[in-house]
């Protein structure tokens, strides 16, 4: 696994301890010691070290976005007059609750952003009034996602 250039090398015990706490964050760590068959202080102390090392770090509830009544979720390519209003485009995004995700790309789109709105009409008006209306922003081209299929992440 490459981190920042560094590479950090997991073993078999890592990634079953990983594999564990990904499928579930709050299996309690003697569960997860007794399968594998170490002690607990053996898997407070690899946790330890998967965080130190940057491989990990924290973990969080996954809140039902439409039980809350966010039924719309789009991805928005932003487009910047120029590349240096970055820093400052991302700054103002930050500010927008509804902003999910933010990544630099490559290609035609300066930013690509994921958001989650309560229906059509409040993503419009969102991109009206707020993400086009920060400075920098030439135009916008979004995609609403109809279904998310697939939500994991890495296999180990």
């Amino acid at each position: 696994m490459k981190i920042n250039s560094l590479i950090v090398e997991i073993d078999g015990i890592d990634k079953e301890i990983l594999r564990d706490l990904m499928e579930d964050a709050r299996k309690p760590i003697l569960q997860i010691a007794n399968k594998i068959g170490i002690s607990g202080a053996a898997i407070h102390q690899r946790l330890r070290k998967l965080e130190q090392s940057g491989v990990i770090s924290g973990s969080k509830f996954t809140v039902n976005n439409k039980i809350l009544g966010y039924n719309t979720m789009a991805f928005v390519g932003v487009y910047l007059d120029k590349a240096a209003r970055n820093p400052e485009a991302v700054r103002d995004l930050k500010k927008i609750p509804e902003v999910l995700e933010c990544h630099y790309t490559t290609g035609n789109w300066s930013i690509l952003i994921k958001i989650i709105c309560r229906d059509n009409e409040h993503l419009m008006q969102l991109l009206n009034t707020k993400i086009q209306a920060i400075e920098g922003v030439s135009r916008t081209e979004t995609f609403i996602s109809l279904d998310q299929q697939i939500d994991r992440q890495i296999q180990l």
